[in-house]
């Protein structure tokens, strides 16, 4: 496997060397004496690199070597700071205008004076250099060292959590909690789950929820955790119920009355995820009301107090869960490892009873040994290590501190490039749902992913995310048809392992609070914002007149903001940003005016660039100097018109507010993503441009455009030759098309939600890659459902038609693999269609809707836009 740039065990020390071997090969390396001092450093530097990987597979540091490592890594950082500060100025002077005698004098006696300037830094860093290696020899840190094909996701994880009522030992807490909340008592009923964190409470509630919230009105999941924001949560839960995301920030008494409103007169089912604290629920319950419709609440907690309280007025029972019995431990345990205990040997079971004792039969640490064991394969010395180990933990039985010891040891035993990758999770808040595509582009920005073996980052990246699922490092959240892992949640035991191992290499730093960000480390790389719950505003340092503090975060690399801001810093003074994330609706001081954005056009490191709540920022008209960035997302109505200019941007949210697409769209050659753009503002010459832009993977737009037009769409989609996933849609509507259309063979998905095609087009035969469809046709023939039916891969297919010419019979040969099908049209065409014995045998999920009489004969257009939209959002990271 190649080196990866970035990581948490080296730091930069790779990409340093990597600069510093440019910086030798530069012109301003004829000064006198400078390219001898660099061949130094740089030979220094990787004999540094050497000491520090060795470094990073011993589990226990004196604290003198800890010292001297950490000293290392952090001046590595600000080596490659002064480097890339320079190296950025010295572009910049290069590519300047070439007009004007004085002009020109000045340029050079600027380049002259930033290249002694480099001289001088560089002498300097060769002293730091020098230092730091004698202190290295003097104390002997040698002495105290003991002497990639792509991933798949385990299947065995995904059937683990994708039908949870398969989970051994799960079975009869689940009988016991239908029994309790499927009665037809009518009287409000809550239960509480309550025991120790890893006993699978969460994963019992959601099974729950799947198998029973279609019998309900209303429902809604959300979770507290440790440090709740109630505003947001109560928000969160009136999105789930059907109503509109508020638009501007509540009191959290409106909240509550809305909610109860919403759920007077209904039959409502509300699980409410990881109560840590009395306070919560006592504000949670006035928002769920006592009617008399059967409403059931589930709570889940590891406090009795907590679960006591929650059960307190009403019809309430507190549900204790249990450890797995030895039984079920032994067969969870090795129908991770094996995949049953048959297929294992003996050797193995005589060493799984001490290492199942050591689990007390608590879910988490038995999947997270098991785990562990399985990406050992069949290795006895593997086996052995990771036994004694365990049997070395003080104790009989699992506490706190044993758990922890179980995850520490599944952290431990990982390869270099996924402890970088895991501890970078710590960046988001607890219980997040991380988006897997997300993670990989943050991944890729932050340098932490290389080419290796002839695959690019991104199948290198998802190698990555699939090894931390198969190894139980996080849990799958949403998995698709086809058995990947779209997203992902870190669960609370292991996010706080993490954070500590974080903060131990000043990895990320992870703050919730005032008097964290008055605490921070100055020499802080990574800075995470998560919630600090309603009553807080932050004050970031960057802008001396506003902020209580002195503190500089310049040197910061990532930076993301998850909470209502105060005041915005500076964003100029981040110069060394490379990734930026932040949900911007600000309150106090900023309620009333625009928050600054414009110095992001001189972040010129920048690599992915996400902002939430553009409505209240200035930004900037020009971001051409960005020449790094890969990720533009943002929610604005408006993109700079020199985005076309950036040579590496792959990802591109323009955003439904925008208008059309700045012209010369066809230079941007290496963009893989392009989401949601209006076809309607467009020209005709930027719709002709979509052609060019060969590298596109993803593609979605809305609204439609006129027929004249139509052509030069298809006929530039048609060129797109590596496409994966296209959605075409209108806002409002259908209408006829009858073109022919040629699309790369490529497809896994594909939305056409903007046309009536006269019956099903010939062309499809040839998707043999297709997954997910989305279609609408005028007429249905037995020859369509052919047609369909052939597809060998398609799994999701949403078909709305309008009248079906002759009987429709759907034989048990077509639809191998199909696990989800919506049919939309009118009530009296269902009976067109005959599913035969054994037809599509994988189906899981069948929709019917029918025509709405307002609509006068036109299907439930927008439920079925919806559905569509949800499934490319959903499936193919599009946000």
């Amino acid at each position: 496997m190649e080196k990866i740039l970035v990581s948490a065990s080296t730091g930069v020390m790779n990409s340093l060397l990597g600069k510093l071997t440019t910086l030798m090969g530069q012109e301003y390396t004829k000064l006198k004496g400078l390219r001898k001092e660099v061949k130094f450093i740089t030979d220094e530097l990787s004999c540094m690199n050497d000491l520090l990987e060795r470094l990073a597979d011993v589990e226990q540091l004196d604290p003198q070597t800890r010292g001297w490592r950490n000293q290392v890594r952090d001046m590595a950082y600000d080596i490659e700071d002064i480097i890339d500060d320079f190296m950025h100025h010295d572009t910049r002077n290069q590519s300047a205008n070439n007009d004007g005698f004085i002009r020109k004098t000045i340029r050079r006696l600027k380049t002259l004076r930033a290249k002694h300037h480099i001289a001088g830094q560089i002498q300097e860093i060769k002293n730091l250099v020098h230092e730091t290696s004698e202190r290295r020899t003097r104390y002997r840190l040698d002495e105290c060292i003991l002497a990639s094909s792509h991933v798949a996701i385990d299947q065995r994880v995904v059937a683990l959590y994708a039908n949870s009522a398969g989970l051994v030992g799960l079975e009869g807490p689940m009988n016991a909690l239908v029994n309790l909340v499927a009665d037809e008592e009518q009287l409000l009923k809550v239960v509480s789950i309550v025991g120790f964190g890893g006993l699978g409470k969460t994963t019992l509630a959601k099974e729950l929820y799947t198998k029973l919230s279609w019998k309900f009105q209303s429902q809604a999941f959300v979770s507290v955790s440790q440090k709740p924001d109630i505003t947001k949560l109560l928000c969160s839960l009136l999105s789930q119920l059907g109503g509109q995301q508020p638009s501007h920030k509540y009191e959290l008494h409106d909240l509550i009355n809305i909610i109860r409103g919403r759920l007077e007169h209904k039959r409502y089912f509300i699980i409410i995820d990881d109560i840590w604290d009395v306070s919560a629920w006592d504000v949670i319950k006035c928002a769920l009301p006592e009617n008399n419709n059967g409403s059931r609440v589930i709570a889940t907690t590891r406090i009795h107090k907590v679960a006591n309280e929650c059960c307190s007025n009403c019809r309430q029972y507190v549900f204790n869960m249990e450890p797995l019995g030895d039984n079920d431990s032994r067969r969870l345990f090795f129908s991770r490892t094996f995949g049953s205990e048959e297929a294992s040997h003996q050797r193995h079971k005589e060493l799984s009873v001490d290492i199942l004792k050591k689990c007390s039969g608590l879910p988490l640490a038995i999947i997270s040994i098991a785990s562990l064991l399985a990406s050992e394969g069949n290795k006895m010395k593997s086996w052995e290590h990771i036994h004694k180990s365990l049997c070395s933990m003080s104790g009989a039985g699992l506490n706190l501190e044993g758990m922890r010891q179980i995850l520490n040891l599944s952290y431990s035993n990982l390869p270099r490039h996924l402890k970088t990758c895991l501890l970078y999770l710590c960046m988001y808040p607890e219980d997040y749902t991380i988006r897997k595509s997300k993670l990989i582009r943050r991944w890729i920005a932050e340098g932490f992913i290389g080419e290796t073996n002839g695959q690019d980052v991104w199948e290198v990246a998802s190698s990555y995310f699939n090894d931390l699922v198969n190894r139980s490092l996080v849990e799958p959240f949403y998995i698709h048809n086809d058995g990947s892992v779209r997203s992902c949640k870190v669960h609370d035991m292991m996010l706080d392992l993490i954070l500590c191992k974080s903060a131990e290499e000043n990895f990320v730093t992870a703050v919730n609070n005032q008097a964290g960000i008055a605490g921070l480390c100055e020499k802080a790389r990574r800075l995470s914002l998560c919630s600090f719950g309603p009553d807080y505003d932050i004050i970031l340092p960057g802008d001396i007149s506003l902020s209580p503090t002195n503190i500089s975060l310049s040197q910061l690399r990532s930076l993301a903001i998850r909470q209502e801001v105060k005041y915005m810093p500076l964003l100029s003074e981040f110069k060394f940003l490379r990734v930026l994330e932040a949900s911007i609706y600000p309150s106090g001081a900023l309620k009333d005016r625009k928050v600054d954005l414009t110095g992001l056009c001189k972040l010129h490191l920048l690599r992915y660039l996400k902002i939430r709540g553009c409505s209240w920022c200035e930004l900037p008209t020009q971001i051409r100097g960005l020449q790094h960035l890969e990720t533009f997302d943002i929610d604005g109505d408006s993109i700079p018109s020199d985005i076309v200019h950036l040579p590496c941007l792959s990802y591109l949210r323009a955003g439904r507010r925008v208008g059309g697409l700045p012209d010369g769209i066809s230079n941007m050659k290496s963009l893989r993503y392009l989401w949601e753009f209006d076809l309607a503002n467009n020209s005709t010459g930027n719709i002709k441009g979509l052609g060019e832009m060969t590298n596109l993977r993803y593609l979605k737009t809305t609204n439609g455009l006129s027929s004249t037009c139509e052509s030069v769409l298809f006929s530039s989609l048609g060129k797109l030759c590596h496409l994966k996933h296209l959605h075409v849609g209108y806002d409002y509507g259908f209408h006829s098309f009858s073109g022919l259309i040629t699309l790369s063979p490529f497809l896994e998905t594909l939305h056409l939600t903007s046309w009536w095609f006269s019956r099903v087009p010939n062309w499809m035969q040839g998707l043999h890659n297709l997954c997910k469809l989305s279609l609408g046709v005028q007429n249905l023939f037995m020859d369509d459902f052919a047609i369909l039916g052939e597809l060998p891969a398609l799994s999701d297919l949403c078909l709305c038609f309008r009248h079906p010419e002759e009987m429709v019979l759907i034989h048990p040969a077509a639809f191998p693999v199909l696990m989800s099908l919506t049919l939309v049209c009118s009530r009296s065409s269902y009976a067109y269609l005959t599913f035969l014995d054994g037809a599509m045998p994988r189906l899981e999920r069948l929709y019917l809707r029918v025509w709405d009489r307002w609509m006068e004969g036109r299907p439930d257009l927008i439920a079925c836009r919806d559905r569509a939209l949800d499934i490319a959002q959903r499936d193919h990271g599009g946000g």
